[in-house]
């Protein structure tokens, strides 16, 4: 792959692209540069690109579902990248990791029931407890410094109030935090005590900066194994969330059998066609591409965070151990979110995500900066910004 490929900006305005043709109807303008959804702005790596062609080449798409050859794929990948030995019957699929999200909240609570979650967290945790007309608990985590952690006192206590699910955002989004081995174990021994199943969002788990290691939860024990059922998807990792194709790893028969009819319940039975080519050239071809995007994001975020201490001194940046959005501490400011946000898009014509979109208390003050893009793009984001708040 040639050196500058990260640094080709390509136009993706009318391409029907949420990230960017959808800004007006969001923010109310449309003339904005866009940090916001996480949605990275550079092309799949070529053999993905080169699978699908050759399928729209063949002209025909009848029927298809994936093949073991796709389950091979995601079995090989997770075993490589996050030494997770998985059985190709664990697992499932879904077209997104949000409706898996929604499905096994249907499949294993009832009307009623706890689940637990960490905020300030993934927007759609709390949609889809509450839509599913599920009681929403919070355990927030804390910041120290420029580091979040588990209260693990309110962690329990939630816990033993009743709670049936646990929602794991692993690496969480939008913090960054790569939790470590001492915090899963934690996790899942209380877990264990109060008899909670685990539902891991792992999504962001192959994008992850040295020294940090991804570990699967499912992976630690027995026990965690049974209990859990983790979401991935080469969607974050690749850039190819449109093909919306997702692995659901479900390791118990009688969680993943239940998982299965709630998703016949609901009329899906398989993938789109280029969600599968797609998953699975991503998992079969991807590393080296992969390997290259983390050292281009993590220069990306290197150079965020030398500019906003050089140029906005006010403001701090969470130190990401994961993912390519940046959780940025605006409190010094002394702003209201509405007005912080308001002066964003006027004053600087940038749409990022307002903190509180993650948690009216805990995101109070912060804004999420997605900076998986072109260089040069990200260096006119950072300016606006700096024209925005000075």
């Amino acid at each position: 792959m040639k050196k500058d490929f990260f640094n080709n900006k390509i136009n993706r305005i009318n391409t029907n692209s949420v990230k960017w043709d959808r800004m007006e109807n969001l923010f109310g303008k449309k003339d904005l540069l866009p940090f916001w959804v996480a949605d990275m702005d550079f092309a799949a790596p070529e053999e993905v690109v080169k699978e699908i062609a050759k399928r729209v080449d063949h002209g025909v798409f009848g029927y298809t579902t994936p093949t073991e050859s796709t389950n091979e794929s995601v079995r090989s990948w997770v075993q490589k990248r996050h030494e997770w030995n998985i059985e190709a019957d664990w697992i499932t699929y879904s077209p997104g990791i949000v409706f898996a999200i929604s499905m096994a909240i249907q499949a294993y609570t009832q009307k009623g029931d706890s689940i637990l979650i960490q905020p300030p967290v993934y927007t759609p945790f709390f949609e889809m407890v509450k839509v599913n007309e599920r009681k929403l608990i919070e355990s927030p985590l804390y910041l120290k410094g420029d580091r979040y952690s588990i209260d693990f006192s309110s962690f329990e206590k939630q816990l033993a109030s009743g709670v049936k699910m646990f929602i794991l955002c692993s690496p969480h989004n939008p913090i960054g935090r790569v939790w470590k081995r001492g915090e899963l174990e934690k996790i899942a021994e209380l877990c264990k005590k109060y008899d909670v199943l685990i539902l891991s969002d792992e999504i962001h788990s192959d994008l992850v900066y040295k020294p940090s290691v991804h570990i699967p939860i499912s992976s630690l024990n027995e026990d965690a194994e049974n209990r859990t059922i983790t979401c991935i998807a080469p969607s974050k990792t690749f850039n190819v969330p449109g093909l919306q194709a997702s692995a659901i790893i479900i390791p118990n028969n009688e969680l993943r059998e239940k998982y299965q009819q709630q998703q016949h319940k609901q009329g899906f039975f398989t993938l789109n066609t280029f969600g599968t080519i797609g998953l699975e050239a991503a998992y079969t071809h991807g590393e080296i591409w992969l390997n290259e995007l983390l050292a281009y994001l993590q220069e990306n975020i290197d150079f965020t965070r030398s500019f906003i201490k050089k140029n906005l001194p006010s403001l701090k940046v969470i130190n990401p151990e994961g993912t390519y959005l940046l959780w940025i501490d605006c409190r010094a400011l002394n702003m209201s979110d509405e007005d912080l946000h308001n002066l964003l898009l006027t004053k600087g014509g940038i749409a990022v995500e307002s903190g509180v979109k993650y948690g009216a208390a805990e995101g109070k003050g912060f804004i999420r900066l997605n900076i998986g893009c072109p260089r040069e793009q990200l260096k006119e984001g950072l300016k606006k910004l700096k024209a925005a708040l000075s």
